[in-house]
C-alpha cells in the first residue's frame, strides 16, 4: 500500500470550522478608535485587548518587539531631472533614502540592479525616479516615439496599484509620461492606444508571454526604444513559475536585440538571501544588489498565536485544535470592533471566503453597520469585482479584508494597523511581506501569525528563533528544466527563427533539446535556423503559472453567469461533481464538471457540510541521479513518474467535522514526471529501531507527512508545492522507501534542495514529531490535511525511532548544493 501526500491544487478544502459565538463586554463606542482625530491605536494596546482573558492569553506563545529604526538620507544623482525631483517633493518626499539614491545611480549608469530591502522601504521610488527622468528625456526627442519602459508585476492588483501611484506622481510632469496598464482586463479598444502611444507600460509576465512577444511586430516601436524593464516583487518568481518567467525574459531580450535595444533590468524584492544571484538567474544578465535599508521603521509587535485544543476528535481519534480559519475570523471580528484596520491573509480562496463570512455574521451581532465593512479578496474574481474591492480598501470604506496572496504583493494600502496571517505562508519572505502590509506610513503595526494544526506551524510558534533569528530563504528556480525550456524554445522560434548563436541565451540544456523538438515535429530546421511550422500558437504550449492547463470556468447553471475560475490542477479536487464551492460568501453545489470544455456547472445551495477529495497515488523511479549512503540506509535524488487519481470525496459536518458519508467519483488518472528525493532503510535498521512489520507502514507514513510539512524551512516552497509517497516495500528499491517529490512537471528545485539539506531537514522533522504534546499523532505533527488515505495508518512513536536510526547514519558533512 502507498501512502500519499499531494501537491498544490489537489486538496484545497479546509477542515470544518469550530464556530463559537462572539461576546463583547463593552459597547461599540467604547472600543471604536477615534481615527478622525488622527489617533492610531498602539499595537501593544491592541494586542493587550485581544489577549484579555485566561483562555486568550495562553494562546500567545511568543511576542517579538521590533524597535523603531531611524532613516538614512542621501541626495538624488545629479542626472535626475529637476522636474522629477520637484514632483517627488510635491508628494512630501524632500530627500531619498540611501538605498533609493544608490539604485538610481546604477540605473542611470546602465547597470542592472536589484534593490532588496524591507517592506514599505520605498523600493518603487528607487526605480521610478531614474525611469521617469529617462522617459522625460526621451519625450523631448524631435522624432520617433521616444524612450520607453516596461513594468512587470506578478499580479494585476499590483500593476493597477502602481498605475495609480505613477499617475499621482507624474501629474505635474504633463504629457511626457504616458503610463498605461496592459493586461487581460484592458479593454480591446484601449490596447491599440497602449501599443502606439504609451511609453510606460505596466503588465505581467503572462501578458508578455502570450500577448506582447508573439505580437512583437505590432510592438516594434515600443521595443526599439525600450530602455528599462522593471521587475517588481521578483522574489515571487520561484519554482516552476520563476523558471518560466526566466525564459520569458530571455525571449524578451532576444526580441529587443532584434530591434536594436538592450534594456537595463531594475528589480525590487523583499529582503532575500543572495538577491543578486537570484536576479541574475532570473534575467540572465549580471545584476548589482542594494541590500542596506536606509528607510525608517515604526515599532512592530509580532505575536505568535496557537489556537487551543478542542473537545473534538478528528481522523483516527486524534485531538483537534481550533482551526486557524475560525481563530483568525475571531481576531478579524475583534479588531474590527476596535476600529483597527486589518487585512487577514489566508492561504486558500475558500479560506478567505469563510473568514469574511464568519466575521460578517459575528459583527452583525455587535453593530449592523459593520458587516458591510468586511469583505473577501481572492483570485478568480471578475475584474470589476477586484477593482471595486481595491478602491474600497484604499478609501477606508472597508475596515477589514480576508485576502489570499493576490493582495500580498507591494500594494500600498495606506492606513492599515494590523495584519493577521492565518497559517504560515510557506516562506519567511512571504511572512514578512504580508506582515509589512501594516504600518506602511512608518507608524506602529501589529502582526499576528495564527498557527494551523500543522507540523511546520506548530514547530514555528514554539521555535521563534526559526522565524526571527534566521535569514530569509534563497530563491529556487531552474530555467534549464526541460519541461519549462522546450515550449519557450518553440515560442521563441515562432517569434523569430532560432539560430545557433541564440542557443547560448537560453541555457546549456538547449542544444540537447533541439533534436528532440525536431523529432517531435515541433520545430523544423531550414538552412541555419529552426522554424515553428504549426498552425497553432506556440505560446499556447505552456501555462507559465504551472497550473497545467486552461482554468476551469465556474458557471451558475440556472443563469449562465460566470462566477469565476479555478486552476486546472485544482479542478479534480475542488469542483468535482458534488463539491461545495464558495464564492463571495455564497455556497454552491457542483452539479457537473466538464473537463473537455473546462466548465463546472454549479447551483446555489446551503449544505450543512464541506467536501474533501480522496485519492490514490503510485510512484516509479525513472532515473537515480545521485545516491549516497547513510550507514546502511540510502539517500537518493532523481526522476520519478507519479500517477494520481481522485476516487471519491467525503462530506463532513461544518461544526464537528464528523464524516457524513463518502461518494465515489469517476475521474481520469493524471500522470506527472518530476524530480524527487527518497530514502530507504534496511531490515537490520528496522530491527534496530524496533519497528515491527505491523507498524512499518504507519512509521513511514508519519515520517513522510512530517517531512513534507517541515521542508518549507529549507526550500522556498510550501507543502502544497510538493507531494509524497511512502511504501513498505517499493518494487524499484525492494526496500521500505519514503519519497518527497516536486508537484510540477520536470521538477521545481525543491526536492533537490531537500536532498542537499537532508540531515538538517530530517533532524527538524524528527524534533517536530517528538516535541508535540499529543499521545499518538495529530495534525500538529504527523497528520496531513491533504492525505489521500485519510491519515491511516500512522504511528508516531515508531516514526520517531525510525528517524532516529536513519539520522544516526547521516554523513557528518552533508552534500552541498552546486
Amino acid at each position: 500500500m502507498a501512502f500519499n501526500h499531494l501537491p498544490a491544487g489537489v486538496h484545497d478544502a479546509l477542515r470544518p470550522l469550530s464556530v463559537r459565538p462572539v461576546t463583547h463586554s463593552v459597547s461599540m463606542a467604547d472600543n471604536q478608535i477615534p481615527r478622525q482625530a488622527g489617533i492610531r491605536p498602539s499595537p501593544r494596546a491592541v494586542l493587550g485587548r485581544l489577549s484579555t482573558g485566561a483562555s486568550r492569553s495562553t494562546r500567545i506563545t511568543h511576542t517579538e518587539h521590533l524597535p523603531p529604526r531611524p532613516g538614512t538620507h542621501a541626495d538624488w544623482p545629479s542626472a535626475i531631472r529637476p522636474e522629477v525631483i520637484n514632483a517627488i517633493r510635491a508628494v512630501g518626499i524632500d530627500r531619498p533614502w540611501a538605498h533609493q539614491a544608490r539604485t538610481a545611480e546604477h540605473a542611470l549608469r546602465g547597470e542592472s540592479a536589484v534593490v532588496a530591502t524591507g517592506t514599505a522601504s520605498g523600493k518603487s521610488l528607487a526605480y521610478l525616479a531614474p525611469v521617469l527622468s529617462t522617459l522625460l528625456d526621451g519625450s523631448e526627442e524631435p522624432s520617433g516615439r521616444g524612450t520607453t519602459a516596461l513594468y512587470l508585476s506578478p499580479t494585476k492588483a499590483l500593476a493597477a496599484d502602481q498605475r495609480r501611484a505613477v499617475a499621482a506622481l507624474t501629474a505635474p510632469l504633463g504629457s511626457g509620461i504616458r503610463a498605461a496598464v496592459y493586461d487581460g482586463d484592458t479593454p480591446v479598444e484601449e490596447r491599440e492606444w497602449v501599443r502606439q502611444y504609451a511609453n510606460y507600460v505596466l503588465t505581467n509576465p503572462d501578458m508578455l508571454h502570450r500577448g506582447i512577444l508573439p505580437g512583437h511586430p505590432r510592438w516594434s516601436s515600443f521595443l526599439r526604444a525600450l530602455r528599462y524593464v522593471v521587475i517588481d516583487e521578483c522574489h515571487t518568481y520561484r519554482g516552476v513559475f520563476g523558471s518560466h518567467v526566466a525564459q520569458v525574459l530571455r525571449r524578451l531580450r532576444r526580441v529587443c536585440a532584434r530591434y536594436g535595444s538592450s534594456p537595463v533590468f531594475l528589480l525590487a524584492s523583499a529582503t532575500a538571501s543572495d538577491p543578486a544571484v537570484a536576479a541574475g538567474r532570473l534575467t540572465g544578465v549580471p545584476v548589482v544588489e542594494i541590500t542596506e535599508d536606509g528607510s525608517p521603521r515604526g515599532e512592530v509587535v509580532f505575536a505568535l498565536w496557537e489556537p487551543p485544543l478542542t473537545e473534538l476528535h478528528g481522523e483516527q481519534g486524534a485531538p483537534v485544535r481550533r482551526t486557524a480559519t475560525a481563530e483568525s475570523a475571531d481576531l478579524l471580528t475583534d479588531l474590527a470592533v476596535q476600529g483597527v484596520r486589518t487585512v487577514t491573509f489566508v492561504r486558500s480562496r475558500r479560506g478567505a471566503e469563510l473568514i469574511a463570512l464568519i466575521a460578517q455574521e459575528r459583527l452583525a451581532e455587535v453593530d449592523r453597520s459593520l458587516p458591510d465593512r468586511i469583505a473577501a479578496y481572492r483570485g478568480g474574481y471578475l475584474p470589476e469585482e477586484r477593482r471595486a474591492l481595491e478602491k474600497a480598501l484604499h478609501s477606508g470604506e472597508l475596515l477589514g479584508l480576508a485576502a489570499t496572496t493576490a493582495l500580498e504583493l507591494g500594494m500600498d494600502i495606506a492606513g492599515l494597523d494590523a495584519v493577521v496571517v492565518a497559517g504560515y505562508p510557506g516562506t519567511r519572505a512571504s511572512l514578512w511581506q504580508q506582515a509589512g502590509r501594516a504600518g506602511r506610513t512608518g507608524e506602529g503595526a501589529l502582526a499576528i501569525l495564527v498557527a494551523r494544526d500543522d507540523p511546520l506551524d506548530t514547530y514555528l510558534v514554539h521555535h521563534p528563533d526559526a522565524l526571527f533569528r534566521q535569514p530569509v530563504e534563497s530563491t529556487v528556480l531552474d530555467p534549464d528544466n526541460p519541461y519549462v525550456l522546450a515550449p519557450h524554445l518553440c515560442a521563441a522560434a515562432a517569434e523569430l527563427p532560432l539560430t545557433e548563436p541564440d542557443l547560448e541565451l537560453f541555457g546549456p540544456a538547449t542544444e540537447e533539446l533541439m533534436p528532440q523538438l525536431e523529432q517531435r515535429k515541433l520545430l523544423r530546421r531550414r538552412a541555419k535556423a529552426w522554424h515553428w511550422t504549426r498552425r497553432e500558437r506556440a505560446a499556447d504550449l505552456t501555462d507559465i503559472r504551472g497550473t497545467g492547463g486552461s482554468p476551469v470556468q465556474v458557471v451558475e447553471a440556472a443563469t449562465g453567469r460566470l462566477l469565476g475560475t479555478v486552476d486546472a490542477a485544482a479542478a479534480h479536487t475542488t469542483v468535482h461533481e458534488g463539491a461545495v464551492h464558495l464564492h463571495q460568501g455564497r455556497s454552491y453545489l457542483v452539479k457537473q464538471l466538464d473537463l473537455d470544455d473546462s466548465v463546472a456547472l454549479v447551483e446555489e445551495a446551503t449544505p450543512p457540510y464541506s467536501t474533501t477529495a480522496r485519492d490514490t497515488t503510485a510512484i516509479s523511479i525513472l532515473e537515480t541521479t545521485t545516491e549516497i549512503p547513510w550507514g546502511d540506509a540510502r539517500l537518493c535524488f532523481g526522476s520519478v513518474e507519479v500517477t494520481n487519481q481522485v476516487v471519491s470525496f467525503l462530506r463532513r459536518k461544518l461544526i464537528t467535522g464528523e464524516v457524513l458519508g463518502e461518494s465515489k467519483l469517476d475521474l481520469p488518472p493524471r500522470t506527472l514526471r518530476t524530480r524527487a528525493v527518497w530514502w530507504t532503510v534496511t531490515d537490520d535498521q528496522l530491527e534496530e529501531a524496533r519497528v515491527h512489520p505491523q507498524a512499518l507502514g504507519g512509521a513511514l507514513h508519519a515520517a513522510e507527512h512530517a517531512s513534507i510539512g517541515i521542508l518549507p524551512l529549507f526550500a522556498t516552497c510550501d507543502r502544497w508545492d510538493i507531494g509524497g509517497v511512502s511504501i513498505p516495500l517499493h518494487p524499484d528499491t525492494l526496500l521500505p522507501t519514503v519519497f518527497v517529490y516536486d508537484g510540477h512537471p520536470g521538477g521545481a528545485g525543491f526536492a533537490e534542495r531537500a536532498f542537499h539539506t537532508a540531515a538538517r531537514w530530517l533532524a527538524a522533522t524528527r524534533e517536530a514529531i517528538a516535541v508535540c504534546e499529543c499521545e499518538a499523532g495529530c495534525p500538529s505533527c504527523i497528520q496531513s490535511p491533504k492525505c489521500g488515505n485519510g491519515n491511516d495508518p500512522l504511528d508516531k512513536k515508531a516514526a520517531i525511532r525510525l528517524l532516529t536510526t536513519l539520522l544516526a547514519g547521516a554523513p557528518e558533512q552533508p552534500p552541498t548544493a552546486e
